[in-house]
């Protein structure tokens, strides 16, 4: 059942890259087109794959009249006063300022729907993704097909000349399918990654 609470609220879509993120967010961004209801859609600055002005889904659903904007601050202005819903694509691309903007717009009462990777290529925490899934009403996790096993994939494998990205490499590096795949837990791999000093000291009481 679709939950819906009295005033504004704020829904987030995530997953890996290639988890339909996107899809199911231009899925409602639809329904709420059909309910004749006024939507504005934003995008960060940083995401071009598939041009400014234009979000699309890496099997190739689109919806065009697009914001751009560079930071939270922006998007807060472009928002019209009469706007029941706003989307946003991408998010963790966004700063820390994302999440006060984002419960700012449904404090307002308007219905704020957001889709972004929860984790970056390490499998840690993306941006203000934990912040984001902390306060949100609504959170809709998705997976994909782990492309090494066929298992369910929850991770986002970085790829650099065709083999998995060291730990050490820049968090953003916007690519598609030359770039990512999906993968599961067990063959997702990044070489280089610390020993969280918990692992040690479990190491060292069983060498011991």
């Amino acid at each position: 059942m679709h939950y819906q609470p009295n005033g504004g609220w704020l829904e987030l879509i995530c997953g890996s890259m290639f988890s339909g993120k996107t899809e199911e967010l231009l899925r409602r961004i639809r329904r709420t087109q059909i309910a004749r209801k006024k939507i504005q859609t934003f995008k960060p600055r940083i995401d071009d794959r598939y041009g400014l002005g234009r979000v699309a889904s890496h099997n190739g659903v689109s919806h065009d009249d697009v914001h751009v904007v560079a930071d939270a601050a922006e998007l807060l202005r472009l928002v019209d006063a009469d706007t029941e819903v706003v989307a946003i694509d991408e998010i963790q691309f966004f700063d820390a300022d994302i999440v006060d903007a984002c419960d700012e717009l449904a404090n307002q009462g308007k219905r704020v729907i957001v889709a972004g990777l929860d984790q970056d290529f390490r499998g840690e925490a993306f941006g203000p993704m934990p912040e984001l899934l902390a306060r949100a009403e609504r959170v809709s996790k998705l997976h994909a097909i782990c492309v090494v096993c066929g298992a369910s994939a929850s991770r986002t494998q970085r790829l650099i000349d065709g083999r998995p990205a060291r730990y050490d490499e820049p968090i953003i590096l916007v690519g598609g399918s030359e770039s990512y795949e999906a993968r599961c837990r067990t063959c997702h791999e990044v070489p280089g990654r610390p020993v969280s000093p918990l692992i040690e000291r479990q190491g060292d009481s069983v060498r011991g």
